[in-house]
């Protein structure tokens, strides 16, 4: 991983993560190989871990657990915890998600873990058409549930962005340009949207909009139009993942 793609921590998110990396150091001892933050860093949202150990117990879920809710004032999300061999050996069955942590991530403790982690091409494609025809059925069965609520249209397009752009870092990820430096610069919400306009044909602009869109922001007095061409571009990216081959 190129260390410019690392997300870069502010001094509380980094004193966060040292506090956990000392607690999970004390829980499981010498079985502790690795902890590193990865995703984004956005102040707003909870920083997620990964810990990697030969090996999990219960005993050490039970120890653990009291601390979550310190963790979630400190601003970290619960870390995922796994052993070594576990993480080996599901990348195919996680290949989206594994591979977002193996492309952006920081090592807070141990030494670099993923340095024989490959994803295949084959489940990483699989695996964008998954979330891709997933995000679609939510964005459907959404407008339906919110039965003509505007205020749950509103909810319905903020809540969904961060899986959106999930969705899109993938693809770009499977077309090999999510390594490019584009995508170093401000969590690459630019470069995905440019990428979305020029290989798959979904309008950069409404990229954005879905990106930035926020209940608070008193956005738009209309949402329904939004969503309407946001569930559009959906099924043209989830069409375009379909029938991915190599460029």
């Amino acid at each position: 991983m190129n260390a410019s793609m690392a997300p870069k921590l502010s001094e509380g998110q980094r004193a966060a993560v040292n506090a956990l990396a000392e607690q999970l150091k004390h829980t499981l001892g010498n079985r502790l190989h690795a902890l590193v933050a990865y995703g984004r860093t956005d102040p707003e949202e909870f920083l997620h871990t990964l810990a990697l150990a030969d090996r999990v117990t219960f005993e050490d879920l039970t120890a653990i657990a009291p601390s979550i809710d310190r963790w979630r004032r400190s601003g970290l999300a619960v870390p995922l915890l796994l052993s070594r061999e576990e993480f080996a050996r599901s990348l195919d069955v996680f290949p989206a998600e594994y591979g977002e942590i193996v492309a952006r991530h920081i090592v807070i403790l141990g030494e670099a873990p993923f340095g024989d982690a490959r994803i295949a091409e084959t489940d990483l494609r699989r695996s964008c058409e998954l979330q891709a025809k997933s995000h679609l059925i939510h964005l459907r069965e959404g407008f339906l549930e919110a039965g003509g609520d505007l205020n749950e249209v509103v909810y319905l397009i903020s809540s969904s962005s961060h899986a959106f752009r999930s969705l899109l870092g993938n693809i770009a990820r499977l077309d090999g340009e999510a390594m490019t430096p584009a995508y170093q610069h401000a969590d690459g919400d630019d470069a995905l949207a440019d990428f979305a306009e020029r290989v798959i044909g979904v309008p950069a602009s409404l990229v954005l909009d879905v990106f930035n869109f926020r209940p608070s922001s008193g956005a738009i007095a209309e949402p329904t139009a939004l969503l309407g061409r946001y569930i559009d571009a959906t099924e043209r990216i989830w069409s375009y993942v379909d029938g991915w081959k190599r460029r």
